[in-house]
């Protein structure tokens, strides 16, 4: 599995070109809820300063999502910004936030971040969570931060997302460790609740 990195984390970095050029940077992840699959970036100017771009990066023009930028084979693969942000995926705040339950029903945290994988494959394979203290077993605090798998589909209603109940014997504690629970997780085999709505990053 390639290198894992928090949705968030990606706000701010560059998108450069083979040719080395930076050309824009990233402001927002775009995902596909039922496809666990980041669609694409909207865009912002370099620089602190600068103001959100006409011009969005679809996730098919990407050369490669790196630990320090966004490959792009050149600034001719930007497209208009309803190549990326169009129907329900415009909607801010859909994921981050949301309550977490798992297909039996219990309530295990909130969304905090989106865990996608690096590479060519823009797969999101999980999400860090306000655990609930019935996630985290033994803890004398009454909340913390893991990072639990998601499933081959992703349900999201409302302000609810839903994840298998067996993903919950797969949290880690921190990002470094999560890759080795997901494929632990994902070699179960089992589907997860059907998809039925897309949301974005913020």
């Amino acid at each position: 599995m390639n290198e894992l990195t928090g949705a968030r984390e990606l706000s701010g970095r560059p998108v450069v070109t083979l040719g080395g050029d930076v050309v824009a940077q990233v402001k927002d992840t775009v995902f596909d809820g039922p496809a666990g699959q980041v669609t694409g970036f909207t865009l912002s100017g370099r620089g602190l300063l600068a103001g959100p771009l006409r011009r969005s990066l679809p996730w098919a023009s990407v050369h490669a999502l790196g630990r320090h930028a966004v490959m792009i084979r050149g600034a001719e693969v930007l497209a208009e910004r309803s190549a990326v942000v169009a129907r329900r995926e415009a909607a801010h705040g859909r994921l981050v936030g949301a309550r977490v339950l798992t297909d039996e029903g219990t309530e295990i945290g909130v969304v905090l971040d989106v865990v996608v994988e690096a590479g060519t494959s823009g797969r999101v394979v999980g999400f860090r969570l306000d655990a609930r203290e019935s996630l985290v077993t033994g803890s004398r605090r009454r909340r913390r931060q893991v990072f639990v798998p998601r499933g081959e589909t992703l349900a999201v209603s409302g302000r609810a997302l839903v994840v298998p109940a067996d993903a919950v014997r797969f949290v880690a504690d921190d990002l470094a460790g999560f890759a080795a629970r997901v494929a632990a997780f994902q070699a179960l085999g089992k589907p997860a609740a059907g998809g039925v709505e897309r949301g974005p990053l913020p």
